[in-house]
């Protein structure tokens, strides 16, 4: 019998300024991502909170996805350095989703950029320290700017009734945010940047919770912010929540350290493009991209939909063969879908088997092996 694990926490793992409601909402699970609590489940199963993310709305406390904050003269030169992904055109209140690669063209980060001024960014990063790559290549290239990480919490409102929640707290300008664009809305006498976006396929914001400088005055104002969308949200079926394995492969969103590493590159993960900048645009890795680009790569980010008993996240790969037991790759994330009611998931497979409508075998985790079929990201609807 599998005894309980405990996590013991220090000044290393984080607690944010919404654990306290988490836990009082019945946190079941947590992971660290980013040195920080993040919810992983409550009292509900996978399934069932899948579907009710699909139809109501939920509450996420996504305060991991940490913001790398570059301000002054040349800020925007240092972010251009660390993607390819061209920004000579991004406006202020707009969102990017931008690769940041290494010197070998390997993806060492997903994140969001958000354009706060001409000589402020913050980037939202996925599990990998990019504060201190971005040190360095200040530091090597005698960029004038100054590089922090803000006292910023993100709180996730996603599920199709998000909006009209949201418009009940901050007023009919909600409605005037756009996809991957962000505005700036009052709280308790405190500005907080609301952008519409999320880590799931459904309608849904992100607020950038910045509280006082003073760390429990930040804790009251951010529980106070919880309150205020959860009695709200009670008219519209809210429940606590965090991003959804199902939900997540199905939309195709990749998972930074599960389905890719910095020994993919971003042609491989389907981002080709983010990766077209101008002649003049230098960044970091640009030789190495412009080298695969030229050559070619030999496996790519597909979906897979395949047979066999529901397949529980497991935490470890799934074996891809063809139909002559040559091994051509592997699920990373995979999951039971209610709605396609097959198994699905996230795979790197190689070349001469990557077509949509190709046919595989998968190794579920027992050792048993299934028909599948492959399939386009995000998943059919």
């Amino acid at each position: 019998m599998q005894k309980n694990i405990k996590l013991n926490m220090s000044r290393r793992i984080r607690r944010t300024p919404f654990t306290n409601k988490v836990e009082e909402c019945g946190v079941s699970d947590f992971t660290v991502v980013n040195h920080m609590l993040l919810p992983k489940g409550f009292n509900n199963s996978i399934e069932e909170d899948y579907w009710h993310l699909s139809e109501h709305v939920q509450i996420w406390d996504v305060s991991c996805q940490r913001q790398v904050q570059i301000t002054g003269p040349d800020s925007q030169k240092l972010v251009q350095l660390m993607t390819p992904r061209s920004l000579e055109n991004m406006e202020t209140g707009k969102c990017f989703y931008i690769p940041i690669i290494d010197e070998n063209a390997g993806m060492i980060n997903d994140p969001v950029l958000l354009k706060l001024d001409d000589d402020m960014f913050w980037i939202s990063i996925a599990d990998s320290d990019i504060l201190l790559w971005a040190k360095g290549l200040a530091l090597g290239s005698n960029f004038d700017v100054k590089i922090i990480e803000p006292d910023v919490y993100p709180l996730a409102v996603q599920g199709p009734k998000s909006e009209a929640l949201m418009v009940e707290i901050f007023g009919q300008d909600i409605k005037k945010i756009k996809f991957f664009n962000f505005k700036i809305f009052d709280f308790q006498g405190t500005k907080q940047i609301i952008a519409r976006s999320g880590y799931s396929k459904e309608d849904g914001f992100e607020i950038y919770f910045k509280g006082h400088e003073d760390y429990f005055d930040s804790i009251q104002l951010g529980e106070q912010l919880w309150n205020a969308i959860w009695e709200t949200g009670k008219n519209f079926n809210i429940l606590p929540g965090c991003p959804n394995l199902i939900d997540r492969i199905e939309a195709g969103l990749m998972s930074y350290g599960n389905d890719f590493t910095k020994e993919n590159n971003p042609l491989e993960c389907n981002l080709d493009k983010y990766c077209n900048p101008k002649e003049t645009h230098n960044f970091i890795g640009k030789d190495a991209l412009r080298k695969i680009q030229s050559e070619g790569i030999k496996q790519k980010m597909r979906g897979i939909i395949f047979d066999g008993k529901p397949c529980a996240p497991t935490g470890k790969p799934l074996p891809i063969f063809s139909q002559n037991n040559d091994k051509i790759g592997q699920i990373a994330s995979g999951i039971y879908s209610p709605r396609i009611k097959k198994n699905i998931g996230l795979s790197m497979i190689l070349k001469d088997h990557w077509e949509t409508g190709q046919n595989v075998i998968v190794q579920n985790i027992d050792g048993s092996k299934h028909e599948g079929i492959i399939t386009t990201l995000p998943f059919p609807k």
